[in-house]
């Protein structure tokens, strides 16, 4: 045993600062492993990537070694939920298991913060305002002069789709940065600054890779260099890295820059009423330019799209309304600094929607996104393994990437391939849960084809039995809104349980109201599959409807298929395959969460058992004991009372 692996088990000693400090605390042998590669990677720099299964306890595997290094750590996760975990409650413990002295911070993206020029710029009687929002508006205003952290997500009673959070809250579009009256007062400024000072910084991937495009253009960073970078949940890196090596532009931008020119006309020009007419201009020609793509939501891909000349006609006609824009607020220069403002916002729209519409470029894929009211522009790099290699480059930092879903199987090239990650050593460590004992796995018989019509219904009357037999609660994971809606209407009309489904409440109230029924079914989609944490009797069976492969008209997804067919590689293997066998796993770690749980998995995809690839699934999944009977399975559930 080296020195690196004798001190990491000296903090998980039996008699060791955690165990004095943490009631209950008993060390896991996966747990000491993960931790003394953590302490090697911190020492020696070399790239580490740890799959840590479900119980492994990785979460003070690696914050413990980093704060008793006393290194300057910056820790970074995929979800807000783990954010908030890590910060109010397992650094906290830590830092007093450990007598840890220095400063610790929380910084989330801007768009968590109240701003306070755009909140007193507001007032009752904003046009176009509903009064839900103008409700709102009151809540917001007795909530800000309470507020230390100004974060958004504390303010009681504000939901997450309020109208109202766009006007109070800053973008980089409209932040006047040092120019704002209230830059000193700040929130946004003064948790930045909180953590440029921080020892240990916790963040989201998002604004980890914010931070990456930021330093990219020369202005500065977001968040403080580090000695140490621990990507937690980092199966979803790839994916978000390819959001911030590209670009995106919503319709949304013009609507809050017509806006913004308004308010700056009624304050800053009232002789200027041109600037109004050009603020309702540029926005009907920015709704004109979503209506070209036509009345259904969805996504598609760019190029072929702009051939069509419904949306090429729709296109010139934003650029003549944003050409038109720029010469009146030309005229507006020195007017004052909201008008000022509003100016530098239109060059850097124009300057952007330039370069998403020219794609005839290479390497990248073109693509569109369409919300009801929105659509929105990508343009996304096929591969972020050139551009974030650079960044591993730097010799002073130390990167472990971590997760319970990252190999296939026991590889880890398809994570290391995208990430440019070509020289990092790597560990696989197993859940410490007694699969065989606490679970059991079913591939029904006779299940319907996968994209049969009304399969969503067959499924749910084929499952009824089973469903009612199952003494807790039960989460029906889809893979799409369609056969989600299809499971919940036979399940509400048949099955005598609460049913809950994705969309009709926030997932928070959903969650809590689905773990204090005790013996409900959550019918849901892909926000449900991964960063849900419920324990015990709440949740003792998981229904997948089928494997998660990628719709295949997803534009990214053909896009990354044809660069492989252009290399002369499988697509299918590339791609698809490792994706979702990653994906499935994350939909199965919802089942069991503890030692004590129990439950069973049902995957109604009979492509599971009756294709070669389905053994690519089986060998990546924890080690159920498996049936093809529903009758065995229910008499599994009899002995879960």
């Amino acid at each position: 045993m080296d020195v690196t692996d004798s001190h990491s088990h000296a903090l998980f000693d039996p008699e060791g600062p955690l165990a004095n400090a943490i009631e209950g605390f008993s060390p896991r042998a996966a747990q000491l492993e993960m931790s003394a590669a953590v302490s090697r990677a911190m020492q020696d720099r070399i790239p580490l990537v740890v799959e840590a299964g479900t119980g492994t306890g990785k979460t003070f595997a690696y914050l413990a070694p980093a704060l008793a290094a006393g290194k300057k750590v910056v820790v970074s996760t995929g979800s807000r939920n783990l954010q908030e975990q890590l910060y109010h409650r397992d650094l906290p413990t830590l830092v007093q298991a450990l007598g840890y002295a220095h400063p610790v911070a929380l910084l989330k993206g801007r768009s968590n913060y109240l701003c306070i020029e755009r909140l007193g710029r507001l007032n009752d009687a904003v046009p176009g305002m509903s009064s839900a929002a103008l409700a709102d508006l009151q809540t917001v205003k007795r909530f800000a002069p309470l507020t230390s952290s100004g974060d958004v997500g504390d303010i009681p009673g504000l939901s997450e789709r309020s109208e109202l959070l766009p006007l109070i809250i800053s973008t980089n579009d409209n932040c006047a940065g040092r120019d704002c009256a209230h830059y000193q007062e700040c929130y946004l400024v003064k948790a930045r600054n909180k953590a440029m000072e921080a020892q240990v910084v916790v963040v989201n991937h998002h604004l980890f890779f914010a931070d990456m495009a930021v330093r990219d253009t020369g202005f500065g960073q977001l968040i403080p260099d580090a000695d140490v970078c621990i990507l937690d949940e980092a199966h979803q890196l790839p994916d978000i890295a390819g959001q911030y090596f590209g670009q995106s532009q919503s319709g949304r931008q013009f609507s809050e820059l017509s806006r913004d020119m308004r308010l700056a006309q009624k304050t800053e020009a009232k002789d200027m009423a041109q600037i109004t007419k050009a603020a309702d201009q540029l926005e009907r020609c920015a709704q004109d330019f979503r209506l070209a793509f036509g009345l259904d939501t969805g996504r598609g891909q760019l190029r072929p799209a702009l051939g069509r000349s419904v949306i090429a006609q729709a296109l010139s006609r934003l650029n003549d309304s944003l050409s038109f824009t720029h010469e009146v607020l030309k005229l507006a220069l020195g007017r004052g600094e909201q008008l000022d403002q509003c100016f530098e916002r239109l060059i850097g729209l124009r300057t952007q929607l330039e370069a998403l519409t020219r794609v005839e470029e290479n390497g990248y894929s073109f693509w569109y996104d369409c919300s009801r009211l929105h659509v929105t522009l990508h343009k996304t790099p096929l591969s972020v393994a050139e551009r974030f290699a650079a960044e591993l480059a730097r010799e002073e930092v130390s990167w472990i990437f971590t997760s319970a879903t990252l190999a296939v199987g026991d590889s880890f090239e398809h994570f290391c391939n995208d990430l440019g990650l070509s020289e990092c050593r790597t560990l696989q460590l197993d859940s410490p849960f007694d699969y065989p004992r606490q679970s059991r796995l079913c591939v029904p018989r006779y299940l319907p084809e996968t994209s049969g019509a009304g399969r969503g219904r067959m499924l749910a009357h084929s499952l009824l039995e089973t469903l009612e037999k199952v003494p807790g609660g039960t989460f029906f994971l889809c893979t799409s809104y369609q056969v989600m809606r299809e499971v919940a209407d036979v399940l509400r009309a048949q099955l005598d349980r609460s049913v809950l489904m994705q969309g009709e409440d926030n997932k928070v109230r959903l969650l809590e109201q689905f773990s204090q029924d005790g013996r409900a079914v959550l019918v849901a989609t892909g926000s449900f599959w991964e960063g849900i944490d419920v324990r015990g009797r709440a949740l003792q069976c998981v229904v997948i409807d089928k494997l998660p492969f990628a719709a295949p008209d997803d534009p990214l997804l053909s896009a990354r298929l044809e660069d492989c067919r252009r290399k002369g590689e499988d697509g299918f293997a590339r791609v698809q395959l490792p994706k979702a066998i990653i994906t499935l796993k994350q939909g199965v770690g919802r089942l069991i969460r503890d030692v004590e749980d129990k439950g069973v998995l049902v995957i109604t995809d009979a492509r599971l058992v009756n294709r070669a690839y389905g053994a690519d699934f089986i060998a990546s999944l924890p080690a159920m004991p498996r049936t093809r009977s529903l009758r065995a399975l229910n008499e599994f559930l009899l002995n879960l009372e």
